[in-house]
């Protein structure tokens, strides 16, 4: 199978991302440079775009084992939105309530920025600002809602809003709709569209891609490949979801899937009965994750977290397709809009996300070694990583920013526990998730069961 063939197959978004997936040259043994960046998703993209517009200078080489956007860059659910991993009341405790309202409004500024980048720089990335509407279909998911939006307000932000079951059902007409938030601060896109049009545009400013060059190991001003190591001031660490196969690494971040179903383009009739007129990104306030877009196409895409996390955090292909996950994702969308009953779901697909043991993502480097990285984003990586791009800028060219100041700068999470302890305690939170959705549904009450393992679960 040619690699075109190879990647393109991987989503909805790589078939439709209007590129041959030519491998761009491998590394051809030993080089030395300024920065080199491993990992060619948007952590390690986004650092080498703005590395290379403040100084065009440097020698910024970025090594990819595969091709730009072939992980979760590529295949997200394509919400670049303002959520952070760790809530405002979690950063606040670690720092001060301050410092957690700074890096909010960083997150929501970033939002913004990338749409503004993909202006600029000519990527057709499908990108359209229409906020996010989160349904409340049942009675203890309206008291979540209610609680976010009065947080929100004490909070003194305004990108909150507490909307009523008419207001909701008027902008995205689910079933069971009791009401919803809606924020404005979130732009749903084409992820992999974004990736490779990113990856073109570093190029243009004379930064290097290496594709098809495995990094089996980070050291010191060390890249390591199985084709030469490259020497650099500063060495990135941009892996994400793949950060376990690193050496010395393999409890740091780990790899938990997230899989997604696409529909066939719908009619006008449909979306006139379905909603979502702004392309508005969608889920609701259930305990397991969901997450939804209309596209530009006007296909739904819709995801969800519950596959389960692999044994020792190994990286499989097989991880990325779960028959029954996928069922429970198509009957729930069924179920949230009837009149899809009947239309034809063209792709299923799905990736690994990157999680550290406190679920608060962190960027930083370490001047001694050079050694930088970015990462544990959740699932929020489409605009927390520009973001990063932006502070790693800053930390490498040594200037002391707004951004370099901010409380997920230089953060150290937990490592992960050795296994079993971990295939045991992150499955059996998954699984509780689940079973909390289905307690509230027969109790009419916020779940007893939810609340106790939260904290397990950041």
């Amino acid at each position: 199978m040619s690699a075109a063939v190879n990647y393109a197959g991987l989503s909805l978004w790589h078939e439709t991302a209007r590129d041959s997936f030519v491998p761009r040259p491998a590394l051809e043994g030993d080089l030395s440079c300024d920065v080199a960046i491993v990992g060619a998703g948007y952590t390690g993209l986004w650092t080498a775009y703005y590395l290379a517009r403040a100084r065009p200078d440097l020698r910024i080489v970025v090594l990819e084992a595969e091709s730009a956007g072939f992980g979760a860059s590529g295949r997200n659910g394509g919400w670049c939105s303002a959520l952070f991993p760790a809530s405002q009341e979690k950063l606040a405790a670690m720092t001060s309530p301050e410092e957690a309202a700074a890096q909010h409004r960083a997150m929501r500024g970033s939002v913004d920025e990338v749409v503004r980048v993909a202006e600029a720089e000519g990527i057709e990335a499908d990108v359209v600002k229409g906020g996010t509407l989160v349904l409340a279909r049942t009675a203890p998911q309206l008291v979540r809602a209610r609680a976010e939006a009065a947080a929100a307000a004490a909070s003194g932000t305004d990108d909150v809003t507490l909307l009523s079951a008419a207001d909701a059902r008027a902008r995205l007409n689910a079933t069971g709709v009791l009401g919803a938030t809606y924020t404005p601060d979130c732009a749903a896109l084409h992820p992999a569209k974004l990736a490779r049009g990113l990856a073109t545009t570093v190029e243009r400013y004379g930064v290097t891609v290496h594709e098809r060059t495995r990094v089996t190991a980070i050291r010191p001003h060390e890249a390591v490949t199985e084709r030469g190591t490259v020497r650099a001031d500063v060495v990135v660490r941009a892996t994400e979801g793949y950060t376990a196969a690193l050496p010395g690494l393999s409890r740091a971040v780990i790899p938990v899937y997230s899989l997604i179903v696409a529909t066939e383009p719908l009619p006008t009739s449909v979306w006139d009965e379905i909603g979502l007129a702004q392309r508005e990104t969608f889920s609701d306030h259930r305990h397991l994750i969901v997450y939804g877009q209309r596209t530009a196409d006007d296909r739904l895409v819709f995801g969800g977290r519950g596959a389960p996390y692999p044994f020792a955090s190994r990286i499989s292909a097989q991880h990325e397709r779960n028959a029954a996950v996928f069922g429970k994702l198509r009957s729930t969308l069924v179920e949230m809009f009837p009149v899809l009953h009947g239309a034809r779901f063209t792709h299923a697909w799905g990736g690994a996300l990157g999680i550290a043991r406190d679920w608060c993502a962190s960027v930083g480097l370490d001047t001694e070694t050079g050694l930088a990285w970015a990462g544990g984003y959740v699932g929020d990586g489409v605009s927390t990583t520009n973001l990063a791009g932006r502070t790693l800028r800053d930390l490498v060219l040594g200037s002391p920013t707004d951004l370099t100041a901010l409380p997920w700068v230089g953060h150290r999470s937990p490592d992960w526990e050795p296994e079993p302890l971990r295939w045991l305690g992150v499955n059996v939170g998954l699984r509780a998730m689940t079973l909390a959705d289905g307690e509230e549904r027969l109790t009419g009450r916020p779940s007893l069961l939810a609340r106790a393992v939260a904290p397990l679960l950041g």
